[in-house]
């Protein structure tokens, strides 16, 4: 192989995340709307029903489809089928800063506007129900933060000994910053607490 072909195979692509084919990708809607006058976040609380973290606080939302156009009609046919609601309702629809977990995950966060929020009717099974909170108190309340250590454990047969150090080699640590927000019972935590914080801090 020649440089002037490693060059043209480099030069015509664009980069992207390593690794990316084996990230599970979810699209997630921090959903605003109007109540009593004042702007509130809605949230859902996950059906006990489901496998996965049930019982949870969440933003509606779930995996990218093949079917799916993109990033962002995930987050409208989560939201309107979690909802219960027609995808017109959801307006002024901005992107945030998409996330990488330490679990293998792509998370595309967008913030968007619920129009006639009176119709939402959640689907019970997937959504236990839903309840908001004022977005002057998100505003003026710093959540509770708490470490989580991650630490690597090498396999029994990985091959210690072909590496400097060997059974002494210095992995490194890795620890991850978990939020918390209370609001009256409610527990608002982990990567739906994250991204609240990210939008808070950009508004």
């Amino acid at each position: 192989m020649q440089i002037q072909e490693i060059m043209t195979k480099l030069s015509n692509r664009t980069p992207t995340i390593l690794g990316k084919e084996r990230f599970s990708k979810y699209s997630v809607l921090v959903p605003l709307i109007q109540e009593k006058g004042e702007l509130h976040v809605l949230f859902e609380i996950r059906s006990h029903q489901l496998r996965r973290q049930p019982g949870e606080v969440c933003f509606p939302g779930g995996r990218l489809d093949e079917t799916d156009r993109d990033e962002l009609h995930t987050a409208f046919r989560e939201t309107s089928e979690e909802l219960g609601i027609s995808e017109k309702n959801i307006q002024l629809i901005s992107p945030l800063d998409y996330m990488i977990s330490p679990f293998g995950t792509i998370i595309y966060p967008f913030a968007g506007f619920i129009e006639n929020h009176e119709e939402i009717r959640p689907n019970v099974s997937e959504v236990d129900q839903v309840f908001t909170v004022p977005l002057s108190f998100l505003k003026e309340t710093k959540p509770e933060i708490f470490q989580v250590h991650f630490k690597a454990e090498p396999e029994k047969d990985f091959p210690l000994n072909q590496i400097p150090g060997g059974e002494n080699y210095n992995w490194q640590t890795r620890k991850m910053d978990e939020c918390f927000y209370y609001y009256e019972d409610k527990v608002i935590w982990g990567m739906t607490a994250r991204i609240l914080k990210h939008f808070i801090e950009i508004i």
